[in-house]
């Protein structure tokens, strides 16, 4: 049986070029749980969060990245952070009837892809690429080809039927400086990966997968990470919110409502402050550490 929410890395012997192959169930699951996405939208942030996963996995430092589409279509938001120790989180806006599509025109209109790379230590950087293509691996395929000029392909596949809601992807990256031969050997990778079906690499295991794709390659495949959903929400977060915003204008809330609600669109939770819970907060603020 699969063993999903993982991450595989791995070379190949006698060519210049890496890959990623990514598996996610559990950490799809919690994602989708959080609204009731409509399908297209579902599909789209399963794609998303598979190529997160792949693209956090080339961060060479400890940090995150967070990949967003926005656009003037019914879906005017889809993002998706993940940091180097594979914890990801997202979430999708939309307005109005979503068509059943795939294409990324239908859903997300005239937009654009932002890759947002943070380092824990040093520069923040930011690529940004006009949504020309009609899927999202062909977007980020382009975004390598503007901002790292290395030659990327990227294959992303879903299932968000309940009962299976399975994300999955494929990474193949040429290594920076190789040699002479090294656009040939790429091009004979891509050629063996392409001809990946959605099936097998959703319901396979990971190292029959590979086999099947490189069986007559010399591959080393590394030890698979773990992929998770974590959400970075807290009850402690909310009360430092409330704090900015002040001991008069919360109880004018309170007043008004009768308690104070925040939600998080992350993973679902919700957040409730009445009279008491302000009163406790604002003459005993906690101390931020």
């Amino acid at each position: 049986m699969t063993k999903t929410d993982q991450l595989h890395r791995y070379l190949f012997d006698h060519h210049q070029v890496r890959g990623e192959l990514v598996q996610l169930q559990q950490s799809y699951r919690q994602i989708l749980a959080a609204q009731a996405y409509p399908a297209p939208v579902q599909r789209l942030l399963g794609e998303l969060l598979t190529a997160t996963s792949l693209l956090t996995a080339t961060l060479k430092f400890e940090g995150h990245i967070t990949v967003q589409l926005q656009g003037d279509g019914p879906v005017s938001l889809a993002v998706i952070n993940g940091d180097h120790r594979q914890q990801l989180r997202g979430v999708a806006r939309w307005e109005g009837r979503v068509p059943d599509s795939d294409q990324l025109a239908d859903l997300v209109g005239k937009g654009y892809l932002a890759i947002t790379i943070t380092p824990d230590e040093g520069e923040r950087y930011q690529g940004i690429v006009e949504l020309s293509a009609d899927s999202l691996s062909k977007s980020l395929e382009n975004y390598f080809a503007q901002s790292e000029q290395l030659a990327t392909r990227i294959w992303l596949f879903t299932d968000p039927r309940a009962g299976q809601q399975l994300a999955a992807g494929l990474l193949l990256q040429a290594l920076p400086a190789g040699d002479a031969g090294q656009e040939n050997d790429f091009a004979h990778l891509e050629t063996l990966t392409d001809t990946i079906k959605a099936e097998e690499l959703l319901h396979l295991d990971a190292h029959e997968v590979l086999y099947r794709l490189y069986n007559q390659e010399a591959v080393r495949v590394f030890d698979p990470q773990d992929v998770s959903f974590q959400c970075t929400c807290s009850r402690e977060k909310c009360e430092q919110a409330l704090l900015q915003v002040g001991r008069d204008e919360a109880y004018d809330i309170v007043k008004e409502h009768g308690k104070i609600e925040m939600h998080c669109d992350y993973c679902g939770q919700h957040y409730r402050f009445d009279g008491a819970d302000l009163q406790t907060l604002f003459n005993n603020p906690p101390t931020l550490h």
